[in-house]
């Protein structure tokens, strides 16, 4: 008989959220009590967001803070985040993700139009071809 698989760890994601939605926590208060703690005002509900939708992973910075707010211990956190970076789960998104695939660019084309766009002072300008 095969022995069965020892539990995977759990992804950090999913345990953020539970964690924050167990104390009754929003996103906003959730980054309120780390900024907080941390003494850091920088930190926002996006970047919960992020790290709870798995498309950031915290570095060992924000998961000593969340270890002391969520009063969950480090090594918990530390083993998600790595099971999460294990499994990829951060993910490319918008234009570099259709960058990296080879895709086109959209955009507008016709006569005298490559659809290339070129990057400057934030405005997205169309170039000849």
């Amino acid at each position: 008989m095969i022995p069965p698989a020892p539990p995977r760890p759990a992804q950090l994601g999913p345990l953020l959220a539970r964690c924050r939605l167990d104390r009754g926590w929003s996103q906003q208060r959730a980054a309120v009590e780390l900024c907080a703690a941390a003494g850091v005002p920088t930190l926002s509900r996006h970047e919960i967001s992020r790290w709870e939708r798995q498309r950031r992973v915290p570095g060992g910075f924000w998961l000593g803070w969340l270890a002391v707010v969520l009063d969950v211990p480090l090594v918990a956190l530390a083993e998600a985040a790595a099971a999460t970076r294990r499994a990829g789960s951060t993910r490319a998104t918008g234009p570099r993700r259709a960058a990296v695939a080879g895709a086109r660019p959209s955009g507008p084309t016709g006569p005298g139009r490559t659809g290339r766009t070129t990057r400057g002072s934030g405005a997205r300008t169309m170039t000849t071809g």
